[in-house]
């Protein structure tokens, strides 16, 4: 069990200011504090299940939300590496102050720096505004992402105060985290601020157009009954009526919250501004993303094997066939039309976009490495195996934290998986190599992470080829 007695917290650090829909404005404050504090409120959001499961619900909400935390063994001159966690939650939930992303047990074991922030959410943070009430609103679409930046900023001007290197700064993130921290590799506003980034199956489907971002704002401002001008002044409980109300609307819910290319912070789309970056990425996914959501959706429950070939038809059109029969071969625990549908989506939304990446990167010449996380979940009778957001207590060598042994079980050799996972992602935040070659177009070299890890070449190629038809 970690003990994280011997570890200086510093929680609730205000790093900047901002008014509703202003780009924010750094602050440097209580520098110098020693004792631990309390957490800074969490940016308003509603709650889902997977947040309640995290241990968000006794949290404060603000929309003065601009706190980071500090997890450092000293605050000496050692200058160790810095990780940077940015959190995820589908761009509208979260807080860096989610007891499973406390940093005490990665900073003692690996003798780093741990940051976790909080940033705009939604409605308050990824709102394009801008082509509904003009200059005003420039980069209303990316708050959240100004947010990060000006905490990256802050990290840069004071972390060696907290024992850390500036020079050696890795962000890291989860699901819209991932995503986040591939868009500061997009956003030229962030360029110099980090050395190294880790995504953790980052959510690449959820990165909207500038169409989609005008569009979702028009919905958001509808279901407000105002204008651009009339949300600024809004009460922070209707803004989140409407952001529900779109959030609940249809297929579109995804997309109505993400950051928003062609605003100044973010001039171009993010995978082809991230595939140019040469800064070191670490990226990968889980086997079984999407069974946290399918597993008690009647939707997939429910699906019929005409259903089945529908779906995929909608993704492969005349592959669809070969499209099912591939996945039923590679997924034989998937015994449902559903839970083929699954893992579908499951590389619709994370892995194919993760590959494909690290692809272009290779491409580039830019160092890249893969993993694939596939240990399974004895929890809930099996079902939601290697699920999204299982890695995280096994990322941050968390097993002991509320609520984690309700999701992992309790059993032993959890332990030699977290030490493997945990120890990767601070070798590569140490010294840009987590223990395994580099991704390229020849060997795709990945390494699958379980109780037995198992450096892979090319897993399950023809799965691969069928997201890459047509490019």
């Amino acid at each position: 069990m970690s003990n994280p007695s011997d570890i200086t917290i510093i929680k609730g650090l205000r790093f900047a200011r901002a008014e509703r829909y202003r780009r924010p404005t750094a602050v440097d404050a209580d520098l110098d504090r020693i004792d631990t504090g309390s957490y800074g409120p969490q940016c308003p959001q509603m709650l889902g299940i997977m947040e309640q499961m995290l241990g968000q619900s006794s949290l404060a909400s603000d929309e003065d939300c601009f706190f980071l935390n500090v997890f450092t063994p000293r605050r000496d001159g050692a200058r160790r590496p810095v990780m940077v966690w940015v959190h995820g939650g589908a761009y509208t939930n979260g807080t860096g102050s989610t007891p499973w992303y406390h940093g005490a047990s990665l900073a003692r074991r690996h003798d780093a720096v741990v940051v976790t922030i909080n940033y705009r959410l939604g409605a308050f943070g990824f709102a394009h505004l801008a082509e509904h009430g003009g200059d005003e609103f420039e980069d209303s679409g990316n708050l959240g992402i100004l947010d990060q930046v000006e905490a990256l900023r802050w990290v840069q001007r004071n972390i060696e105060r907290f024992g850390g290197d500036p020079t050696n700064v890795t962000v890291f993130g989860e699901s819209a985290g991932g995503s986040g921290v591939l868009t500061l590799m997009a956003s030229p506003l962030a360029t110099g601020l980090f050395h190294r980034v880790i995504a953790l199956s980052p959510s690449m489907n959820q990165l909207r157009s500038r169409a989609r971002a005008h569009e979702a704002a028009g919905e958001l401002l509808a279901a407000a009954g105002v204008d651009a001008h009339g949300l600024r002044s809004a009460s922070a409980e209707r803004i989140l009526e409407a952001q529900t109300a779109l959030l609940r609307s249809g297929s579109g819910s995804f997309t109505g919250f993400a950051p928003t290319p062609g605003e100044p912070s973010l001039p171009e789309p993010v995978p082809v501004a991230a595939a140019r970056n040469p800064v070191p990425l670490l990226i990968g996914t889980t086997r079984d993303e999407m069974l946290l959501f399918t597993s008690l959706d009647p939707q997939y429950g429910n699906m019929d094997d005409s259903a089945l070939r529908t779906f995929a038809e909608s993704r492969f059109g005349d592959a669809a066939d070969d499209a099912i029969r591939a996945y039923r071969e590679h997924r034989p625990d998937y015994t449902t039309p559903g839970a083929i549908a699954a893992a579908i989506l499951t590389d619709e939304a994370f892995r194919s976009g993760a590959t494909r990446l690290a692809e272009e990167r290779a491409r580039n010449g830019h160092p890249t490495w893969m993993h694939w996380f596939t240990w399974e979940t004895p929890q809930f009778d099996g079902v939601l195996k290697s699920c999204h957001a299982l890695d995280i207590p096994f990322v941050f060598h968390n097993l002991d934290r509320n609520g984690v042994e309700a999701f992992t079980g309790n059993a032993p050799e959890r332990e030699r998986l977290a030490d493997f996972f945990s120890g990767a992602v601070a070798r590569f935040a140490r010294d840009a190599d987590p223990g395994w070659g580099a991704y390229d177009l020849e060997h795709r070299a990945t390494m699958r992470i379980d109780l037995e890890p198992e450096l892979m070449h090319d897993p399950e190629p023809d799965l691969r080829r069928l997201w890459n038809r047509g490019n």
